[in-house]
């Protein structure tokens, strides 16, 4: 077999800033793609700390899949991912539904291999070295070393489609004694929450052995995030179907670490079941099919998506060319190699969720316990995504939007509010506010179709003017436990009593209060959207709420409680604080700079916000501020901070994302900012226009016939605007509508190296009233 050489990071490149090629066999380099070749999955998994390290899971699966397949190096749950680039052996390979670090898994089951002469089924015992001089990550292709004594190994390979795993386990016996065996764990004990690793608890699950099927079937109702969901989901569970290509010769089950030889079905707990093959068997193929819905499912699942008969690189074809047709639309030109990492790796990561939950157009609803027809997606991040990861999709994957709102509405008719942060089959209520609807808003005003409007006014609206149960006295802490759902907590006290959510009632209430005029806005440009003008006219007023937390004696943003009393400058923040949320006005970037003292006040106290080192680009209420010099006619400002951020906050090592990457928001921000423009305010169809990083990207959007050229020459040497034109027109200010690249066209950069003028009329040209900020008159 002919190799060749794909240049990913490894354990040294990570630790020690160096680079090392990673030889990739040929048959797993099918299609031919550059871009996806630059994909380093392990981007982002770096270090012992969750909050420093991108949160990212170096998985194996198609964009959108159900289920992601990663190599387990340590048990997983709320903080912690199955994969840490500072562990050193590998306990199996795990189809994975968790998320985000912050979110637990759910329905997962375990394949590990072994080789010996007892079965190793505890995750302690059946851990086996590898080293990762000779590992393999790739967007459709995993593959490791596994040491299982002196000359004795298994090369363990990994591929996915949506639903189901492959897996190729190679065994290497230094003699005849050692049996190989493969272990599937349906169970085990989990931790709840990750403060007290006390604190677990053991669900039943069920494996069942069917030699003459050379299958292991099972179940596992392990649900992490139980605990602070408002629905208690009951007939939950993931089902799985794991086939084999070779005969058993013996099977059992264990739990934990004692085995029932000879058992071919068992309900109990931290439950595995287990298949020995032939003295001399060489090669096992494994598919494992997965499902919410039954066995019969999973089942269904395998024979649809990897059938009988399928080779391990036929599956990584199929995956890679799904990735290849999404990373092959753009290309770069003046980008190091270095930046193509960064570049392709986060369109890697903005292409994996919201997953897919539906199976053959059916799909369980944790909300009411049910099976429904239709086609649904889980995995919403929606407080970070809504930002920019969702304008990205808008773009790229325009296929998806439609059926991801179908399935918000879904859940709004399923459980009776839009989703805020949906893990696998219901509500979470982690974070604040209910940005679906600046998501419904943008889909709307960006021209997407197929999805039933009425039925999202009316979801939108409730967000908007229904308060949750027990509004008046439950604080809806985050994460709080055995409360009902959260959405807008603290709403009844915004618009009928007080101005704002008050402090001494609601948890977050500062960045409450500012994030409910947002959404206000949102519910405003839906209302335009659909001719809706009294209900516009009435949430635009509204949007303009965060006024009443500005303090004019501090100049800063700061919580209320209910007597009107201030509560002081560190209360009520969201991941956040003052310098932050003061800027936390996107729906209304030109009342902020009047409320805050005109242009050249805004600009010193920006600058502030950056000299004085308060900007927090690891989190996503930081991501737009560098972008507001442009809206004070100081945009060459902007373009600084733009381009310090990209070199300070991003790199291509496994600690290349500064904060958690939260679903693909982290790496959409650098991706829009090396185009060279971002969606400060997504509930609009306004770009603001940054630094462009490359010399020239062309872009092949889906279903548009004309390419979209941005062209920049010099960029990566000079990051200063000296003139901009989209298709031959000069705007009259950094601000660029959707419409005006969203079918193609050239967009030209004349970049300069050092600041101009360029910009600095811009505000002249912004007015906050309007409608859908269509009173940017570019």
């Amino acid at each position: 077999m002919s190799w060749t050489k794909l240049w990913i990071a490894t354990a040294c490149l990570c630790f020690c800033g160096l680079c090392v090629a990673i030889e990739v066999p040929d048959a797993f380099r099918v299609p031919l793609s550059e871009n996806v070749d630059h994909v380093n999955p392990m981007i982002g998994n770096g270090g012992w700390d969750p909050n420093n390290s991108g949160g990212m899971i170096p998985s194996t699966a198609p964009p959108f899949a159900m289920t992601r397949w990663v190599a387990q190096t340590r048990q997983n749950y709320v903080s912690m991912t199955p994969y840490n680039q500072t562990d050193t052996k590998i306990h199996g390979f795990q189809g994975t539904h968790q998320p985000a670090i912050w979110m637990g898994e759910s329905g997962q089951v375990v394949v590990c291999p072994g080789l010996g002469t007892k079965v190793n089924a505890a995750f302690e015992e059946r851990g086996l070295q590898f080293n990762r001089s000779n590992e393999v990550s790739t967007a459709s292709y995993y593959s490791a070393l596994l040491e299982v004594d002196v000359g004795s190994n298994i090369f363990a390979e990994q591929s996915a489609t949506s639903r189901v795993g492959h897996l190729r386990f190679t065994f290497d016996a230094k003699d005849s004694s050692l049996i190989p065996y493969v272990v599937v764990q349906a169970t085990r004990a989990f931790r709840l929450g990750s403060s007290n690793p006390e604190n677990t608890t053991s669900p039943i699950g069920t494996i069942t052995i069917n030699p003459a099927s050379r299958e292991i079937a099972g179940r596992n109702p392990e649900r992490q995030d139980f605990i602070i969901g408002p629905s208690p989901a009951p007939s939950f569970a993931g089902y799985f179907v794991a086939r084999f290509d070779t005969p058993f010769e013996s099977f059992g089950t264990a739990t934990n670490a004692t085995l029932h030889e000879g058992e071919s079905a068992r309900n109990d707990t931290i439950l595995s079941g287990y298949v020995r093959f032939p003295v001399g068997t060489t090669v096992v193929n494994v598919r494992i099919g997965v499902s919410y819905i039954s066995v019969e499912q999973a089942r269904r699942n395998l024979d649809n998506e990897i059938p009988d008969g399928r080779s391990l690189e036929s599956t990584a074809e199929q995956t890679r060319t799904a990735w290849a047709e999404k990373l092959d639309r753009i290309q770069l030109e003046g980008a190091t190699d270095f930046d193509k990492r960064i570049f392709y790796t986060g369109f890697f990561h903005t292409l994996q969720y919201p997953n897919e939950q539906s199976e053959d157009g059916r799909y369980y609803s944790g909300y009411d316990d049910s099976i429904h027809q239709g086609e649904s997606y889980t995995g919403y991040s929606i407080w970070d995504t809504y930002r920019a990861e969702w304008a990205w999709q808008i773009l790229f994957a325009p296929e998806r939007i439609a059926p991801m709102i179908t399935s918000m509405l879904q859940d709004f008719q399923e459980g009776g509010w839009l989703p805020m942060w949906k893990n696998i089959v219901e509500e979470t209520n982690i974070m604040i506010g209910t940005d679906a609807d600046s998501m419904i808003a943008e889909a709307l005003i960006k021209g997407v179709t197929g999805f039933d409007l009425d039925l999202a006014w009316t979801a939108v609206h409730k967000d908007a003017t229904v308060p949750p149960e027990g509004d008046a006295t439950i604080e809806y802490d985050d994460r709080q436990e055995n409360v009902g759902y959260e959405v807008r907590a603290g709403l009844s006290s915004v618009y009928s009593q007080y101005g704002w959510v008050a402090d001494d009632i609601h948890s977050e209430s500062a960045s409450r209060t500012l994030r409910y005029a947002f959404d206000d806005y949102a519910v405003y440009a839906v209302a335009e959207a659909l001719n809706r003008t009294e209900d516009a006219q009435y949430f635009l007023e509204r949007s303009k709420s965060y006024r009443t937390i500005y303090n004019n004696a501090t100049g800063f943003m700061e919580a209320r409680n209910a007597d009107g009393s201030w509560a002081g400058p560190d209360r009520g923040w969201t991941e956040g604080d003052k310098w932050a949320y003061t800027f936390d006005v996107v729906q209304d970037v030109p009342g902020l700079i009047d409320l805050l003292g005109g242009n050249e006040t805004f600009v010193k106290f920006l600058d502030r916000h950056f000299l004085e080192g308060h900007n927090d680009h690891t989190n996503e209420p930081s991501h737009h501020i560098p972008y507001l010099y442009s809206f004070a006619g100081a945009a060459f400002k902007a373009q600084e901070r733009i381009r310090q951020i990209a070199r300070t906050d991003y790199n291509d090592t496994a600690s290349g994302l500064a904060g958690n990457e939260d679903c693909g928001q982290m790496s959409a921000w650098y991706l829009f900012s090396a185009l060279g423009f971002y969606p400060v305010n997504p509930s609009s169809d306004i770009y603001v226009v940054g630094s462009p990083f490359f010399d020239k990207v062309t872009i092949n959007l889906p279903g548009v016939t004309k390419p979209l050229i941005i062209q920049a020459p010099g960029a990566p040497g000079n990051i200063y605007i000296d003139s901009l034109t989209i298709d031959g027109i000069v705007p009259d200010s950094p601000f660029i509508r959707h419409e005006q690249f969203a079918k193609g066209g050239v967009v030209e950069f004349k970049m300069s190296p050092e600041p101009t003028a360029w910009g600095s009329d811009a505000v002249d040209s912004v007015n906050p009233e309007g409608t859908s900020q269509k009173h940017l008159e570019l």
